[in-house]
């Protein structure tokens, strides 16, 4: 913990006394060589979503493959699966990543993260933060706050962003942000506000909100922690909600919910708000193509918010469930840098 209060702590603190000159705020994020610079632009309109394309038999397997996260370059996807060859026991999931080596280049055979960030207790659910120096995740390994079948939120680090497999032994990122029920957290969502400098994370929990899986916030502290979660009202219903995706902006956020109203047995829902400092719109469902009568969740943006990764269950798959990707076009081109997004 001392680790993660120092590193997290130091980088929250920099980037307080740093955002004026727009030095972290900035819209790119590149490390030395600038290999997963992510240039952003003002976000306006977009197109409807492209029919979704299955990932491929090297993606997805006869075993479940779901809940993703892509790099700012898009050149790495991680994934979580319960595939043979992992660590997690009784049929759980582990975080793997598939990479290529241009956007025009199919995806590799995705590649186990190895013990530093997979374990016998399962490990799912992966976020990179937006500079990729954090992987946030949800585990069952020893060491966290819960007990029995419990999961909590870790975070591991690392120096080169460059380096999918540098990641270095996660911490658990504390009691103080959820009472311990034993009935676990889930799904990490990080977000960076580039306006304010206050950095959020969403995640879903059963503890007693509206019901079932509910979506939590919880804002980072000065002193590098993130504090108790509240609960997000506006996102949460009834049902259940869980894996979120937020836009770089934070103007747009995407849920998965078995709310009434859906298509199938989950979906995939939108809520926008015109600030940062705005309440969430109440969600609604992106409809088809993306949602179908069957089961689509688990949603995840590329750094420009025109494509989207998430998991089907839908028929013409490879398993039980499958990566899709689809796509939309930006309307508003306006070619200008918002040099204010993360």
């Amino acid at each position: 913990m001392n680790m993660f209060r120092e590193k997290l702590g130091y980088s929250f603190l920099l980037a307080v006394s740093l955002c004026s000159l727009v030095l972290l705020c900035g819209a790119a994020y590149a490390n030395e060589r600038g290999h997963n610079r992510c240039r952003q632009h003002r976000f306006g309109e977009f197109s409807e979503w492209s029919d979704p394309v299955n990932l491929g038999p090297l993606v997805n397997t006869p075993f479940r493959d779901e809940h993703p996260a892509i790099s700012n370059n898009g050149l790495s996807l991680y994934i979580s699966s319960n595939r043979p060859g992992g660590l997690a026991e009784t049929g759980g999931d582990d975080i793997w990543v598939s990479q290529r080596a241009s956007l025009d280049d199919p995806w590799e055979e995705p590649q186990h993260l190895g013990p530093n960030i997979n374990s016998a207790g399962g490990t799912c659910c992966p976020n990179l933060s937006p500079d990729e120096h954090w992987l946030y995740f949800t585990s069952t390994r020893p060491g966290g706050c819960e007990t029995g079948d419990g999961s909590d939120l870790w975070v591991s680090h690392r120096e080169d962003t460059n380096d999918n497999f540098g990641w270095e032994p996660p911490v658990n990122l504390g009691c103080q942000v959820y009472p311990a029920t034993g009935v676990g957290a889930c799904a990490p969502t990080y977000f960076k506000d580039g306006r304010t400098g206050i950095t959020t994370l969403y995640f879903c929990r059963d503890m007693g909100g509206l019901g079932d899986f509910d979506i939590y916030v919880s804002t980072l502290r000065r002193d590098g922690l993130f504090g108790r979660a509240a609960l997000a009202w506006e996102l949460s219903s009834p049902a259940r909600d869980t894996r979120t995706a937020i836009r770089r902006d934070g103007l747009e956020m995407f849920i998965t919910s078995v709310r009434p109203g859906g298509l199938g047995s989950q979906d995939v829902w939108v809520s926008t708000r015109e600030t940062t400092l705005d309440a969430w719109s109440t969600p609604v469902n992106v409809g088809p193509p993306i949602n179908t009568p069957f089961a689509d969740g688990a949603p995840a943006l590329s750094c420009d918010g025109t494509t989207m990764y998430f998991f089907s269950d839908r028929p013409g798959g490879f398993g039980d469930r499958d990566l899709y990707v689809t796509t939309r076009q930006r309307l508003d081109h306006h070619g200008e840098d918002d040099d204010t997004q993360e």
